[in-house]
């Protein structure tokens, strides 16, 4: 089979297409192929399937085989991955995933895709929907106790679970410790991705992120776009945010309608074949 080593921002993932894999179990394969000693390497694998009712269909199973809903630099490479292969052939189409459709825009040179504009849909804050073991219509601000130290969070769910705490310092944030320890918080019976969240100013926020299945991350796409709403919710910054994370930034809009959109750009690494 051929493979292919792309990026978002250096949220890696490997990407191959399977016809007939619709309901195909890649729990084993994930953990193979994203092994970063033994296998290609990568904080997943996402996987080209026929779609009833969108142009294409993207399925992302995590480096421990869990199967996620969405992930925001995935999907841009993913949308990268499809139309340059022919797959697709529009500059504006769409995506089937687990978190609903999705709709990616290209910004397209020379047959090549420079960036992707995704069309993220709505966040919802209800506790229930994230979901959170609470009741609350909006989650903002919530004492969530770690090992006898209480913590401020914002969560919601953007496409996937997302929970924002603001700090002072994200290079000063514990991340492989705290990280999962809010992840599999009994607060939330699905996990939570956790993104630690600094704001600069009102247009500028920088995050880092401990993702749900993954663990620490270079960038992660819905985390970006969950951390820039949920800056704006306990206002704190506008509607546009650039979101700066280890290797470049995401701008991502706040519509006045709810809708998020999600700009930033896709890289292919390498392509290679193994038995």
């Amino acid at each position: 089979m051929k493979y292919t080593k792309m990026h978002g921002l250096g949220n890696d993932f490997i990407f191959f297409t399977d016809p007939n894999g619709t309901d195909t179990d890649y729990t084993e394969l994930a953990k193979q192929l994203c092994h970063r000693q033994t296998g290609i390497g990568g904080d997943g694998i996402i996987v080209v399937v026929p779609s009833n009712v969108a142009d294409t269909r993207m399925r992302i199973i995590n480096a421990d085989g869990s199967e996620a809903e969405m992930c925001g630099n995935g999907i841009r490479c993913f949308a990268k991955y499809v139309y340059e292969r022919g797959i697709v052939t529009k500059e504006k189409f769409t995506i089937e995933t687990l978190a609903g459709i999705m709709e990616p825009t290209l910004t397209v040179e020379d047959g090549k895709v420079t960036l992707v504009t995704v069309n993220m849909g709505k966040p919802s804050f209800n506790a229930a929907d994230i979901p959170m073991d609470i009741k609350a219509d909006k989650v903002l601000n919530y004492d969530v106790d770690v090992d006898g130290v209480t913590y401020k969070v914002s969560s919601v769910l953007m496409g996937v679970p997302h929970t924002e705490v603001f700090v002072d310092d994200v290079t000063k944030v514990p991340l492989t410790t705290l990280g999962p320890k809010l992840e599999r918080h009994p607060l939330f019976p699905r996990g939570t991705n956790v993104n630690f969240v600094k704001v600069v100013d009102d247009s500028h926020i920088k995050v880092r992120t401990w993702e749900r299945g993954a663990g620490a991350t270079l960038a992660c796409g819905t985390g970006c776009c969950a951390s820039a709403v949920m800056a704006h919710e306990n206002g704190l910054t506008g509607r546009e945010v650039d979101v700066a994370v280890y290797l470049g930034t995401l701008h991502i809009s706040y519509s006045e309608d709810g809708t998020v959109f999600m700009t930033g750009p896709a890289a292919e690494v390498f392509e290679t074949e193994l038995a």
